[in-house]
């Protein structure tokens, strides 16, 4: 009787101890419609762009979490191209960020970069966990090219 107590008494401890219960866990895919795509529209944050006509994405299972420890469960979908997924801060939904055109990419260092998934080949998938305070945030893909051509979404912490 004492060893089913104790039993009991821990499990009841682990259960009030675990953290996971305050995480948020968002489910992200990153694609594109394959092909030889259009890369050279005007699709990034703030460019008041038509978004149906985008080539690549980021699609998220929830539009917004709590803040905290959130992580980010990044999967690229893509049959072809290589993605990645980076987080940054937003102000607002006019916000441009800031783009080397020379490059074909934002400035990860002027965007407020927080942490990433690095480069993913088709199939493969990574995870980010980051503590969030409430805000808006982007996840965009900075691959050359592929941010203008509509990979990013936005995603509010509360």
């Amino acid at each position: 009787m004492k060893l089913i107590n104790a039993v009991a008494g821990i499990a009841l401890a682990f259960t009030f101890a675990t953290p996971a219960l305050a995480d948020a866990t968002v489910k992200v895919d990153l694609w594109d419609k394959g092909g030889d795509m259009d890369m050279s529209a005007h699709m990034g944050l703030g460019m008041n762009a038509d978004m149906s006509m985008a080539t690549m994405g980021i699609t998220v299972d929830q539009a917004s979490v709590p803040a905290g420890k959130v992580t980010f469960d990044v999967t690229n979908v893509s049959k072809e191209a290589e993605h990645e997924m980076i987080v940054a801060p937003i102000a607002d939904m006019n916000v441009v960020l800031p783009y080397n055109a020379d490059e074909n990419r934002v400035d990860e260092d002027a965007s407020g970069d927080l942490g990433e998934v690095s480069e993913l080949e088709p199939g493969q998938g990574g995870s980010l966990t980051l503590s969030l305070k409430p805000g808006l945030y982007i996840l965009y893909c900075n691959i050359p090219g592929h941010y203008m051509a509509g990979m990013w979404t936005t995603i509010e912490v509360k």
